[in-house]
């Protein structure tokens, strides 16, 4: 049961807030936009100053949508044992709390980075913690594919901060996370879909079907093997990227294809993980040859 006062609130309640492994990855990929960017490395200074503003950023996000789903975690088996639904902390306790990553996150990327940065930041947290969990995410079971904009920005961010401007480079990385969301989470939403289904949450598989969504993942693999192809063939990247881009796709494509054989919730999460693995080894893909290129 959710209560709205807790007496003794921890700084393991308040990192649990701000999602750290999903944090971690958002971190993961705007470096990866930060060492493209530049042909060597980057200034340490900029560069710890751009990964901790947007760090911030994401976790005040992330602190955001707790509370705005505090409600409906109570009553998700994989979310009520979260900060707010076991009343670790109270409402005030989130909502101070995020809000003070965000001015930090914002005075850090507008005085040690640049504006441009900043405000593609504050759109992109914005985006995810209002537009998303609010309106989006209980709107339209094409939730998770419009959403992908605010969480495919990162990389963009990132190259964002060391240049000052948006690159067609970093907007190929945005498309690479754009398309890999919906293929990444909707396996997560077949194995969850009864607790969707529970708090009214339009997932694909809960409006469409679990068979709908199957085909769906596939598709869109198939889409995402095509679009991770794009930095070899515009000559952002090299063959080293290409040999390890192209096994990497034709797995996910291998566990799109299993879940549509199998149909059962352990297949669902095995390709849920995988996903998380295959967007770590393209954007090490991307920096090895960035580093070490070479063409035939």
């Amino acid at each position: 049961m959710m209560t709205s006062q807790s007496p003794r609130p921890s700084w393991k309640s308040y990192l649990e807030l701000c999602k750290p492994k999903v944090v971690a990855l958002i971190v993961f990929t705007a470096i990866a936009g930060m060492l493209l960017a530049v042909p060597g490395m980057p200034p340490i200074g900029l560069f710890i100053y751009s990964s901790l503003g947007i760090a911030l950023a994401a976790a005040s996000a992330a602190a955001i949508n707790h509370y705005i789903d505090r409600e409906a975690d109570a009553l998700m088996d994989r979310n009520k044992n979260r900060p707010l639904p076991k009343g670790e902390l109270s409402s005030t306790n989130v909502i101070t709390f995020a809000l003070a990553l965000g001015v930090i996150s914002m005075a850090l990327l507008i005085v040690m980075v640049n504006a441009l940065t900043a405000l593609l930041t504050f759109l992109s947290a914005l985006g995810y913690a209002i537009i998303y969990t609010v309106y989006l995410k209980r709107m339209t079971p094409q939730n998770i594919v419009i959403a992908g904009a605010f969480g495919a920005t990162p990389p963009m961010l990132g190259w964002c901060a060391m240049t000052g401007e948006l690159h067609p480079y970093s907007l190929l990385l945005f498309l690479i996370i754009f398309a890999w969301t919906p293929p990444h989470f909707w396996p997560l939403s077949i194995a969850k879909r009864k607790e969707f289904a529970k708090v009214g949450i339009p997932m694909l598989p809960v409006t469409h079907g679990v068979e709908y969504t199957r085909l769906h993942i596939l598709l869109y693999s198939l889409l995402l093997f095509i679009i991770t192809l794009l930095p070899y063939l515009t000559g952002m990247s090299g063959l080293i990227y290409l040999l390890a881009v192209v096994p990497l796709g034709l797995g996910f494509i291998y566990f799109a294809i299993l879940m549509m054989r199998r149909k059962d919730d352990k297949t669902a999460m095995r390709t849920f993980f995988y996903s998380l693995m295959y967007l770590s080894g393209v954007f090490i893909a991307l920096l090895v040859d960035h580093y070490f290129k070479f063409t035939l």
